[in-house]
C-alpha cells in the first residue's frame, strides 16, 4: 500500500513518528527526535550503522511520505564531481562553435559565454539538489559515503554548509531551499569532523525483538505469526554471535519473504539449513550455523516460545 503523502514538514516529534509510520517505517523516539530536529534546524542528518539496519529507508520514507523528489548520490570509491555535481555537454558545445563559426562569429569571448551557459549544463544529483523550488525541495540522499574518499568529502563542506556550489565558468549556484540531506554511512571508515559538525548525527541500531517483529509483520503480511516470531528470534540471536557479517533487519525481512514463498509455518533444521544463505552471506558464517550450533539455536527459539 503507497505512503499517504503530506506537503508540510512534522510540527512536532510526535508528527515526525506518526510521518514515519505513515511510511511504514518502525522507529524509536530517539531517531523521531533527531529527524524533527534536522527538519525544524535545515541541517543534514547524518545516519551511521551497521549495513542493513534502515538508514536508507528513512530517506525513501521521507521522500515518500512529504511528496518530495528523492535525489540520490550513490558514492563509490573514485567518484568525482564530473559524476556527482555537473559536467559539460562537450559533444553539443563543439558542434554549437562549429555552428557559430561557420555562420562568421569571430567574437572568441561571446563564443565562449555561449557554449559555457546553462544549456550545456549537466546536472548530476548535488547539483539537482540545489535546483528543488520553495516549498518542494528535494530529499537529498547521500548513501554510503564512507565508500568514498577524504578529497570528495572536503568539496561536500561548501555544499552541506552553504548549499551552493562553485562552477568556474558560471559562479556560484545557491539553492532557493535547503534540500533535506540524508547522509548514510556503514563506518567501513571515519568520517572527517569537519563534515559531521555540519550534520545532526543519528547511530542507527539494530532493533529490539520487538520493534523487528512489528517490522516483519509490515513488510511480510502474509507470513505466518508463529513463523515470524521464530524467524525474528533466530536472528536476535545470530547477532549475539561472533560471525563475520551480522544480518540485518533488510535478511530479516528477505529470510521471512522466502520462508512465507515455500508456504512454511515454522522454522526446522532443514529449513534453516536449505534457506540460510537468505540470511548469512559470508560462507564461514554460514558453515557455523549449518552445524551443531544452528540446531542449538533453534532449539532455544522452540523452548522460548513454547515457554510463553
Amino acid at each position: 500500500m503507497a505512503a499517504k503523502s503530506v506537503s508540510s514538514l512534522p510540527q512536532s516529534i510526535e508528527d515526525t513518528m506518526a510521518l514515519l509510520e505513515a511510511g511504514g517505517y518502525v522507529a524509536d523516539r530517539s531517531l523521531a527526535t533527531v529527524l524533527f530536529l534536522s527538519l525544524r534546524m535545515k541541517r543534514p542528518l547524518f545516519l551511521e550503522g551497521e549495513a542493513g539496519v534502515g538508514k536508507t529507508e528513512i530517506a525513501k520514507v521521507l521522500a515518500a511520505t512529504l511528496d518530495r523528489p528523492l535525489i540520490r548520490l550513490q558514492c563509490y570509491e573514485g567518484l568525482d564531481v564530473s559524476s556527482a555535481v555537473y559536467e559539460w555537454n562537450y559533444a553539443a558545445q563543439m558542434i554549437e562553435i562549429r555552428l557559430d563559426e561557420a555562420s562568421g562569429k569571430v567574437d572568441k569571448s561571446a563564443i565562449e559565454r555561449n557554449v559555457f551557459s546553462e544549456k550545456f549544463l549537466i546536472r548530476r544529483p548535488v547539483l539537482q539538489a540545489l535546483s528543488g523550488e520553495p516549498g518542494k525541495a528535494p530529499v537529498f540522499l547521500i548513501d554510503e559515503l564512507d565508500r568514498t574518499d577524504e578529497a570528495f568529502e572536503a568539496f561536500l563542506l561548501e555544499v552541506l554548509s552553504d548549499f551552493q556550489v562553485t562552477i568556474p565558468e558560471l559562479g556560484t549556484i545557491r539553492s532557493a531551499e535547503p534540500p533535506i540531506v540524508i547522509i548514510t554511512t556503514n563506518r567501513t571508515r571515519e568520517i572527517h569532523d569537519a563534515l559531521k559538525r555540519r550534520c545532526l548525527y543519528h547511530w542507527v541500531d539494530y532493533p529490539s525483538a520487538e520493534r523487528e517483529l512489528e517490522i516483519v509483520r509490515r513488510k511480510v503480511p502474509a507470513a505466518n505469526e508463529r513463523l515470524s516470531d521464530e524467524i525474528v528470534r533466530y536472528v536476535q540471536k545470530l547477532r549475539d554471535m561472533d560471525l563475520f557479517k551480522l544480518p540485518g533487519v533488510a535478511e530479516t525481512i528477505d529470510w521471512a519473504g522466502a520462508l512465507t514463498e515455500m508456504d512454511k509455518l515454522a522454522l526446522d533444521p532443514e529449513t534453516v539449513s536449505d534457506t540460510i544463505g537468505v540470511l548469512l552471506k559470508y560462507q564461514d558464517d554460514i558453515a557455523r550455523i549449518s552445524g551443531g550450533e544452528g540446531r542449538r539455536i533453534l532449539d532455544e527459539v522452540k523452548a522460548e516460545l513454547s515457554a510463553a
